[in-house]
C-alpha cells in the first residue's frame, strides 16, 4: 500500500487534487473531516475541538488502511491538525504529534498557496496570502525536520494537476 498525503495552507487544492488523483488512480481517498465538523459545529472551535477532530481523523484513516488498498489518498492527516491548533490556540493536544510520528507516509504533497486565488467557501479564515505562506512554511519545516518525503506542488491548476499525477504514477511504479 502507498499512502500520500496532500497537505498545506487553505484553499490550495488539497480536497480538489485528492479528488482528482482518486479518479485518476483509484484507491481509497480518506477526506477532511474537519470540514464536516465544521458544517455540524460551527466555524467557533476550541481546543477540546481539535482532539474530536483529530481522534475522527485518525480514526477514518486508520480504517481506510485496514482496508490495505494500493493507493491510500488522505486529503489532510495529523499535521494539519497539529499546526492548525498550535496557530489557533499555542498548543496542541499532547498525544498528536507523537500519533503522527508513529505514521508510515510515503509521499506527502506540500501544496504552495501562491499561483491561485484564495476561494472562501465559509469555512476558510486566511484570505491573505501572508498567512497562508506562514502556515506552508510550517508544513514545510515540520516535515523537512522529521525526514518526511515531501513534494512542493506549485503553480496553476493545471500545473498542480499534473506535478501531482506524475508524482504519484512514479510512486505507484516504484512499487
Amino acid at each position: 500500500m502507498k499512502v500520500v498525503v496532500l497537505t498545506g495552507p487553505e484553499s490550495s487544492g488539497k480536497s480538489w487534487l485528492a479528488r482528482h488523483l482518486s479518479e485518476s488512480f483509484g484507491g481509497v481517498r480518506v477526506d477532511e473531516y474537519v470540514r464536516e465538523y465544521c458544517e455540524l459545529h460551527g466555524t467557533d472551535t476550541t481546543l477540546a475541538d481539535v482532539e474530536v477532530i483529530a481522534r475522527e481523523q485518525l480514526r477514518r484513516e486508520d480504517q481506510a488502511r485496514g482496508a490495505a488498498p494500493p493507493l491510500l489518498l488522505l486529503d489532510t492527516d495529523l499535521l494539519s491538525n497539529l499546526l492548525w491548533s498550535r496557530l489557533l490556540f499555542g498548543s496542541a493536544p499532547a498525544w498528536l504529534e507523537p500519533a503522527l510520528l508513529a505514521r508510515r507516509y510515503d509521499l506527502h504533497l506540500l501544496l504552495d498557496p501562491r499561483g491561485v486565488a484564495w476561494q472562501d467557501d465559509g469555512q476558510r479564515c486566511q484570505p491573505g496570502l501572508s498567512e497562508r505562506l506562514t502556515f506552508f512554511e510550517s508544513c514545510r519545516e515540520w516535515l523537512q525536520a522529521h525526514r518526511q518525503p515531501v513534494l512542493e506542488i506549485a503553480g496553476d491548476w493545471a500545473e498542480r494537476q499534473a506535478a501531482a499525477r506524475a508524482a504519484v504514477r512514479r510512486l505507484l511504479h516504484e512499487a
